[in-house]
């Protein structure tokens, strides 16, 4: 029978340690020659460190048995592959997910496995950091993990099938239905700067070109000029790390040109990017797909707007990319301009007006 793991070691692969701030893997004997001859090694001091540095030495396995096994290869090859702002979550989803599920094998996880853990992760719980921990959209997304991992396993030919795909219903979350009204946009877009190039009358800019695209922040973000062609504005979604998302090309009309302009107007500097920093610098960073300097100037803006403005119900970017879905004439115009592949998703989280139809009456009148 194996060693309880500490608690500070729960959750992480097997053979990690967790001391003083650190983490470090104890080297299997007789393997010391590929760990620098080191019989514990240490990885980083962060978690994204660590699995970095892991990555690079470990030889995922032929044969998969066990979740943890599996795991340990998805963390190394699928999560490095989605967005970066991805990545620490997927780590600490996957953290979570390891202290329930790591020693069962592959072909004995059953539906009920899933549904006993939703419930249990579901119910929120305060941590030793006095932080809360749990919930039902953690667990979901927990398990979204988890499920995409079995889905690799049979790729990589460790099972046949896929074990609770769709054989688990858990209960849907509510999607949220915030709809900004034009009036709303006004009082915003009227909000006086206290400078001339301040951060207000950029973020003004952003809203402007943001409700009529519906570009996502990251791509509004990294727009520069060359962004800027002839015959619109093209983009590539920022989905992955390696940026490989579907391509759009945003036509040319006088709105839109005017509302890039307004945007070049607003920059504190000379740069590439049409969003910048006072340096120059755009805000996004590229290593860890954060933007902090521009969320800081976003959470004032709306904080402004609140106090300042009639307007009363708080709002989030997602509600500025969901207005402009919304507004779209059609459910496929909306799917274009959100650069999204599928219309379900565009239809289910984006378009947030009540569909309005003819009643019967009137087509019995004509």
């Amino acid at each position: 029978m194996s060693t309880p793991r500490n608690k500070e070691n729960k959750g992480l692969p097997a053979r990690w340690r967790s001391v003083h701030g650190a983490f470090y893997f104890q080297v299997p004997p007789g393997q010391e020659a590929s760990w620098d001859g080191k019989k514990l090694f240490r990885l980083g001091k962060s978690l994204t460190e660590a699995y970095k540095k892991w990555a690079e030495r470990f030889v995922s396995p032929d044969k998969a048995q066990t979740i943890g096994e599996l795991l340990d290869r998805y963390l190394i090859e699928v999560v490095p592959t989605k967005a970066i702002s991805s990545h620490q979550s997927n780590q600490i989803w996957i953290k979570q997910i390891r202290v329930i599920f790591e020693p069962i094998k592959l072909k004995d996880i059953q539906p009920q496995h899933i549904y006993k853990y939703v419930e249990i992760r579901s119910k929120k719980k305060l941590n030793e950091n006095g932080r809360t921990t749990g919930g039902e959209i953690t667990a979901h997304r927990e398990i979204e993990v988890l499920s995409h991992a079995f889905t690799k396993a049979v790729e990589w030919g460790y099972i046949n099938r896929h074990p609770f795909k769709n054989e688990v219903r858990l209960k849907g979350e509510n999607s949220r239905d915030r709809y900004i009204e034009d009036w709303e946009i006004v009082e915003m877009l009227l909000m006086k700067s206290r400078r001339k190039k301040g951060s207000v009358r950029a973020i003004q800019a952003y809203i402007r070109l943001k409700i009529i695209t519906g570009m996502a922040r990251s791509d509004l973000l990294r727009l520069t000029m060359s962004n800027l062609k002839e015959d619109g504005i093209h983009i590539q979604r920022h989905k992955t790390a390696k940026s490989t998302g579907k391509r759009t090309i945003y036509a040319w009309d006088a709105e839109l040109k005017d509302c890039v302009e307004k945007a070049k107007a607003a920059r504190p500097a000379l740069s590439a990017f049409l969003f910048c920093k006072r340096g120059g610098h755009g805000y996004i960073n590229e290593e860890t797909g954060k933007a902090d300097g521009w969320d800081s100037m976003w959470q004032r803006f709306c904080a402004r707007v609140l106090k300042e403005t009639k307007v009363e119900i708080k709002f989030t970017e997602h509600d500025l990319r969901a207005k402009c879905a919304s507004d779209a004439e059609t459910l496929e115009h909306a799917r274009a301009l959100l650069s999204h592949a599928d219309a379900r998703t565009t239809d289910k989280i984006y378009r947030r007006k009540p569909e309005k139809v003819a009643s019967l009456g009137a087509q019995k009148a004509s």
